[in-house]
């Protein structure tokens, strides 16, 4: 069987930037799925992608199907044959089964394949002899086909740029995908605008050029923003300072409009903009967003107290956080939220921890983002998130699926982080109680707190996964009544650390058999052990070890370090493993018999303190 190289391409004229790697791999996947499902041997599917194509190549791939056997029953042979001649149906079947030669069609050309190169450098037809000349012949046309590479390319030409200009290349990856989208043959080319603009916040000019223009932006050695950006042109110019003046003629109404936003913003307070908020709806039956501002100064008043932070600046900054999303800048770069808040609030002279906080609010913004860093900040982020979890569940929109049109899960992981990052003792029932407290009338009430608890105290799945935590680990934690997240994390943290003591498959396996005879038996849940009644001397040596680790691990316990606590329960292994060797619990003296199970349970009630240790892999 014969193997050789197939290419398939697409053209297009132009391909969306931002789809175009998932439209190339969806193209691949398609063409990958239909040779394994047709059972033809390759070795391998590169994908390659253009703006203006979409490219697969197959590796060695097989120039027809194995041979195989195929068994088909057909007509009966009284309905197959006449007076020895085939009748139709016998024709019919022959024909459904391909096995008709003069049927087949068969078609060469030796003229080769014709794909297209750059439509400006080189916009006639190219002719490849074999599909492996793909690449090297489109990179001669002035085409990168391989998206990867021209990606790498566009980084290496604005870092080479950068250096020129002595300046800091900032490249953010999303907008490199998208560029990379929009050329076939990379130029960077370095242009400047007028210095005035950086009289406006840089990230109102970084968003513009970023947003309009595709631009990358420079930053000097002290991380100010130089008045220089590098765009990325499609053609390699003769004449390249007309391509630059073309690009700094674009720039400049732009950051024109920038500064616009800007100066009419601050011609008005952000306080004065507060009854605006009474118009802007946040959620149908929820209300308007200054209805979530009221709720949400109540649970931020709440939470301030309780971290010792300032309850008046929190109130405050509880009243001004959406107030820039009614501004010109934040309307027109909704990505400046919070941002624009801080600068507006700062320039009205608001207490500076109540400016940090309305950019601190939507901290942390994904799972490994920083949090708030002033205590405003922490109650505010975390006052809104609980606002919009207990109101969503509450009109009976929790996430299902795929759908989480709020951000719920986002909203429950921010919440853990920063109560855990930030070293918050705070329980997690009651601060939800208190965010219930300020709706009076919502459909989904009844046991809305614990429904909400519930959902957030599941995302510590997700939540470890990010620290190598296991399902097992988590459900270990989970089984107890933990609702303080920063106690639940430490928890998990010392259970993953146990389990990296040889000890502590066999303890776990010990505290499922405990747990397996305690479930069976009519046992009344007691640990009070009778010292008379022990007889055996592997009982009596459990029971010794049982009491030395209680009296060790109560302050741990109470300190909340799990950790040493559970080093300490480690050496416990020992004289369980002697017990089961050499008592049966099921005793026939029903004393005996009751006194051995409080024993057992006594040594449970230990691990239990700090997590379900039968849980765990055994």
């Amino acid at each position: 069987m014969a193997v050789d190289t197939l290419l398939l391409e697409l053209g297009a004229e132009e391909l969306p930037p931002t789809a175009l790697d998932a439209l190339s791999d969806a193209f691949a996947a398609g063409i990958e799925k239909g040779l394994q499902e047709a059972d033809i041997p390759f070795q391998g599917v590169t994908a390659y992608a253009t703006p203006r194509r979409l490219a697969v190549q197959v590796k060695s791939l097989a120039d027809k199907q194995p041979d195989r056997e195929v068994e088909r029953r057909g007509p009966a042979l009284a309905a197959a044959f006449k007076d020895g001649a085939p009748t139709k149906a016998a024709e019919g079947f022959a024909r459904s089964c391909g096995v008709s030669v003069d049927e087949l069609i068969h078609l060469e050309t030796d003229k080769g394949t014709w794909t297209y190169g750059h439509r400006f450098h080189a916009p006639d037809a190219i002719q490849l002899e074999h599909a492996d000349a793909y690449l090297s012949a489109l990179e001669d046309a002035f085409v990168l086909a391989d998206r990867l590479k021209r990606r790498e390319r566009i980084r290496e030409q604005v870092l080479a740029e950068a250096e020129v200009q002595e300046a800091n290349a900032v490249i953010d990856e999303d907008l490199l995908i998208e560029v990379s989208g929009l050329v076939e043959w990379p130029v960077a080319l370095t242009g400047s605008f007028d210095e005035r603009f950086l009289e406006v916040p840089a990230e109102c000019l970084i968003s513009s050029m970023k947003a309009n223009q595709k631009y990358f932006h420079l930053l000097d050695d002290h991380g100010k923003l130089k008045p220089l950006f590098i765009t990325i042109s499609n053609i390699d110019s003769a004449d390249p300072q007309q391509v630059i003046s073309g690009n700094e003629k674009v720039i400049r109404p732009r950051l024109a409009d920038a500064a616009f936003f800007y100066d009419t913003d601050r011609k008005r307070t952000l306080a004065s903009r507060i009854p605006q908020l009474e118009s802007v709806v946040f959620q149908q039956q929820l209300g308007t967003l200054a209805d979530k501002s009221r709720r949400s100064s109540a649970i931020a008043s709440y939470i301030a107290e309780k971290i010792s932070g300032n309850v008046t600046h929190a109130q405050r900054a509880v009243a001004l956080a959406k107030c820039d999303l009614v501004t010109e800048m934040v309307l027109e770069f909704p990505e400046l939220q919070g941002i624009m808040g801080r600068y507006y609030a700062e320039q009205d002279g608001e207490p500076a921890d109540v400016a940090q906080a309305l950019e601190e609010q939507y901290l942390p913004r994904f799972a490994t983002d920083a949090i708030p860093q002033s205590a405003t900040g922490k109650a505010l982020a975390l006052a809104d998130r609980l606002d919009t979890l207990v109101g969503i569940f509450g009109i009976g929109q929790r996430p299902t699926g795929a759908k989480d049109p709020f951000a719920l899960r986002r909203a429950s992981i921010g919440v853990l982080n920063i109560l855990v990052k930030g070293e918050l003792n705070l329980d997690l029932r009651g601060l939800l109680s208190v965010a219930a407290e300020q709706y009076q009338d919502l459909p989904k009430a009844d046991g809305l707190v614990d429904d909400v608890l519930t959902y957030m105290l599941d995302r510590f799945r997700a939540w470890g996964q990010e620290e190598g935590i296991s399902a097992e680990m988590y459900l270990a934690v989970r089984a107890r009544p933990v609702t303080t997240p920063l106690d639940f994390a430490r928890r998990l943290r010392a259970v993953k650390a146990f389990t990296q003591r040889e000890e502590a498959s066999a303890l776990a396996a010990a505290n499922k058999r405990v747990s397996n005879i305690l479930s069976k038996q009519e046992h009344n849940g007691s640990t009070q052990v009778d010292q008379s009644l022990l007889k055996e001397q592997a009982e009596k040596a459990l029971y010794d070890a049982v009491t030395s680790s209680q009296q060790e691990v109560a302050p741990l316990f109470a300190a909340g370090n799990y950790h040493q606590a559970l080093d300490a329960l480690a050496m416990l292994r020992e004289p369980v493993d002697n017990f089961f060797d050499q008592v049966m619990v099921m005793a026939d003296d029903e004393a005996t018999r009751r006194n051995r199970l409080a024993l057992l349970a006594s040594l449970q009630a230990l691990f239990l303190e700090v997590a379900d240790i039968a849980q765990l892999p055994q």
